[in-house]
């Protein structure tokens, strides 16, 4: 699975889900955590659970649980064990372990593993661990990271500058993100661009994940799909040039060695 865009979708509002799935998004995420209140945590699970279930599935289904040291995680995975999402999204990830643990998990409740997108950056500790996913790829769909978290864990006023970009710190995290992910060989998934009605400024920071070696982005909002999976989809003159290279070494498979075959395009 490929993801250029995948669309938050609250877990209480199942006629968003159905709206959601003809928005263009290349997957949904379906949320227990952060876009529930607690109180309507458990309709949540039953609504999630019944979406899941529906037949046939256009599109790629994940579920964002609750994180592992939270007890609502233990009647998350219960309530969506038979609806076999398409991955799991992990809050509060904390290195190889947490996607581990979420695998232990699983097998107890005889739960098909699936992939599993850590939210990678969630805590201080977790930015010191982001070398470990390489040691357990074979799980994940992907590495994301997260700003807001982080901001209220290590007591900063804010992730970003008055014009809208990260400040030094979290531009860090995000670029240790996009290394990790690229060592451990799997997507590296921006992370949400939160004002949804600025579809200019989501342009930018879209084509600059792109840019930078981002393969998809996570969104909020069904308006901003179409600009991401703009952001993420290469132009026609760039998948041109690559198959020309391609079909180049085919008819030279020693132009990198050979100084008579420099021109391979």
């Amino acid at each position: 699975m490929r993801f250029r865009s995948l669309l938050f979708v609250p877990g209480d509002r199942p006629e968003r889900m159905q709206r959601a799935v003809g928005s263009g998004a290349d997957a949904l995420i379906l949320d227990l955590e952060d876009a529930v209140a607690v109180e309507r945590k458990n309709d949540a699970r039953i609504h999630v659970a019944a979406f899941l279930r529906r037949e046939p599935r256009s599109i790629p289904l994940l579920v964002r649980v609750n994180p592992l040291n939270s007890h609502l995680i233990r009647e998350d995975l219960p309530a969506i064990a038979k609806g076999n999402p398409d991955g799991l999204v992990l809050p509060k990830a904390e290195g190889g372990e947490s996607v581990v643990e979420l695998g232990r998990r699983l097998a107890a409740l005889h739960m098909p593993a699936g992939r599993i997108l850590p939210i990678a950056t969630e805590t201080a500790a977790a930015v010191f661990r982001l070398s470990e996913y390489a040691g357990v790829a074979d799980r994940l769909l992907g590495l994301t990271w997260g700003a807001e978290d982080l901001t209220a864990a290590t007591g900063a006023a804010s992730a970003r500058s008055s014009d809208g970009r990260f400040t030094p710190p979290y531009e860090i995290v995000r670029a240790l993100t996009l290394f990790a992910a690229h060592a451990a060989s799997v997507q590296a998934i921006e992370t949400v661009y939160a004002a949804f009605r600025d579809l200019t400024g989501l342009s930018e920071y879209a084509g600059r994940a792109a840019r930078d070696g981002f393969t998809g982005m996570m969104a909020v909002h069904p308006d901003q799909i179409a600009i991401i999976n703009a952001a993420f989809t290469p132009a026609p003159e760039r998948v041109a040039h690559a198959r020309r290279i391609v079909e180049a070494f085919k008819r030279h498979p020693d132009a990198g060695v050979n100084p008579e075959h420099h021109d391979v395009t």
